[in-house]
């Protein structure tokens, strides 16, 4: 994946990494084939939150925004029960 798309400092890098997520992962389930969730408006700046799986099925809650051209990730954490039972129905409808 081109991290160039991508915001990344050491703040949200340590912030991804404290719910045990790497930064590789949230970009994963960003460009898969994701599940919108919520969009929101917050401060004036505009927040999508996705569940998706990473390419080793690890399915994860990412929230982001765009700065730019770039994707800035808030958060990332593995999704509540609720969320992880919405998701896995969501996946199991036929197209």
């Amino acid at each position: 994946m081109d991290d160039s798309l991508f915001d990344w400092d050491s703040a949200n890098i340590a912030h991804i990494a404290e719910h045990g997520v790497t930064p590789e992962e949230a970009g994963e389930v960003v460009f898969g084939d994701p599940m919108e969730l919520d969009f929101d408006v917050e401060s004036g700046e505009e927040r999508w939150t996705y569940v998706g799986e990473s390419r080793a099925g690890r399915v994860l809650t990412v929230l982001f925004t765009t700065r730019g051209e770039q994707i800035r990730v808030v958060t990332a954490f593995v999704p509540s029960p609720m969320r992880m039972r919405i998701y896995l129905e969501w996946r199991a409808k036929p197209l």
